[in-house]
């Protein structure tokens, strides 16, 4: 069913007038559907009520076998062909109630599958927006770093020294980093670069690692978002993030994974002390 059940299938269902097969194309709509998974329940439980607050007061002995024998008297009386045929109710009052806790029962296990139904489909969408958007920041800073490598001009500020590097960032960032007072083995600081990742400024700060370059780049959380669950590799280059504080690092090269781990590893120790 595309459409919402009508009420005529609604009463039927609660009612339990519906044959196998309806019940069975009725239970799937419900799964899928909330709202007439709520309009059944709320119908269920109405009759249910009725049902309970008409056993409430039971009728007289002395008047029940009254009218049992008012009753038998029309009927021995009445002739044949001036009878009518009235349909016989097909359930108790007793007979109501049970089947509406029944259908109570039914229709509260079709709300819970259709509530995880939501909520599973709601965690795919955001993991495919997280996704979709991890790979957007990965492709930005690739584009970036290329360009970089492209360019045939040198980085805004050149230097190795991180009290020249880091001073330079002041005034032009709305945030502090620091830099390792001592990179590993084999790695330079070459420099650095103010650009901007979704708009938002942030620092790109060069190195090499013998003849790789890296670019490494630095935001608030805040302006580059969740980067935790990064692809490891974008168009034949290794990608690594880091944390620290407020901070969040994004590194990429085609040099040795294990290489890059260091520098990224040393970046984000660095971090952790006090922004001056």
């Amino acid at each position: 069913m595309t459409s919402h059940l009508s009420p005529e299938v609604l009463s039927a269902l609660t009612d339990g007038e519906l044959l196998t097969q309806e019940l069975v194309t009725v239970q799937e709509h419900l799964v899928g559907c909330p709202a007439c998974t709520s309009s059944a329940l709320a119908q269920t439980l109405i009759k249910s009520s009725i049902a309970r607050a008409g056993q409430r007061y039971a009728m007289p002995v002395d008047l029940a076998d009254s009218v049992s024998r008012q009753i038998a008297r029309e009927r021995a009386n009445a002739q044949p062909s001036a009878r009518v045929q009235l349909p016989i109710a097909r359930r108790g009052a007793g007979g109501y109630q049970a089947l509406g806790w029944a259908t109570a029962a039914l229709l509260l296990v079709a709300v819970t599958l259709s509530a995880s139904w939501f909520l599973l489909e709601r965690n795919v969408r955001q993991k495919m927006v997280l996704t979709a958007a991890n790979n957007a920041l990965v492709s930005e800073v690739f584009d970036q770093h290329v360009a970089t490598l492209a360019a045939a001009g040198p980085p805004q500020v050149i230097s190795s020294d991180n009290h020249t590097v880091k001073p330079w960032f002041q005034g032009k960032l709305p945030f502090a980093f620091n830099l390792p007072d001592s990179l590993p083995a084999g790695m330079v600081l070459d420099g650095a670069n103010l650009v901007y990742l979704r708009n938002q400024p942030a620092a790109q700060l060069l190195f090499s690692i013998g003849k790789h370059r890296v670019s490494v780049f630095v935001a608030e959380k805040t302006a580059i978002g969740k980067s935790g669950n990064l692809p490891a590799e974008h168009a034949g280059f290794h990608v690594m993030s880091f944390t620290g504080g407020e901070l969040e690092g994004i590194a990429v090269s085609d040099v040795n994974p294990a290489r890059l781990a260091e520098l990224v590893e040393s970046l984000e120790q660095a971090q952790s002390k006090s922004a001056k």
